[in-house]
């Protein structure tokens, strides 16, 4: 069989297998993205996996350089990267994309044990900047304004205490 006849039987395997689970997403008839784990899940990364046009006969082109991944350090990456090198290595020459993300999933824990998520700071780089900032919080703590009418009701309302009369939210109940 040609390689395009391969790709297109295992096309039609991973359209089968995956439809309708939101973790597979085909980008195109040789790229594909492939989310291990859950989206709330700091552990769960994404594969960006392209085939060439000698696949299977040559290993597909792996990537975690997608915006999902971002709080994954670079060390874990690559990591991840070479234990997927050594799959498609061991897979050469058959149809192993379902081989790939299933072994991916199994050995997750595995391949993240190593992860320290990646925080980024952001610093304020002038005190002209904290101060319009402290002032727009200030701003934000008025009182709300009454107008003279508003006062009036809610005095006319009140006793000299500042009360409600009792019974003032009673409602009557009429008999028809």
């Amino acid at each position: 069989m040609a390689a395009n006849e391969d790709q297109e039987m295992e096309l039609e395997a991973l359209r089968s297998i995956y439809e309708g689970d939101d973790c597979f997403k085909e980008i195109s008839p040789i790229s594909f993205q492939f989310r291990i784990g859950d989206l709330e899940d700091t552990k769960a990364f994404l594969m960006d996996i392209t085939w060439p046009e000698t696949y299977p006969e040559t290993g597909p082109q792996i990537s975690l350089d997608t915006f999902f991944n971002n709080r994954i350090s670079a060390e874990t990456k690559q990591i991840i990267l070479s234990r997927l090198e050594e799959q498609v290595a061991v897979n050469l020459g058959t149809a192993m994309m379902y081989t790939l993300f299933e072994w991916a999933k199994e050995n997750q824990e595995a391949l993240m044990e190593h992860h320290k998520p990646v925080v980024t700071t952001v610093t304020l780089t002038s005190s002209s900047e904290v101060k319009m900032h402290v002032s727009a919080a200030k701003k934000k703590e008025k009182k709300v304004q009454l107008t003279k009418a508003q006062k009036k009701r809610i005095i006319s309302r009140t006793d000299n205490k500042g009360e409600l009369p009792r019974g003032w939210n009673w409602v009557d109940v009429i008999k028809v």
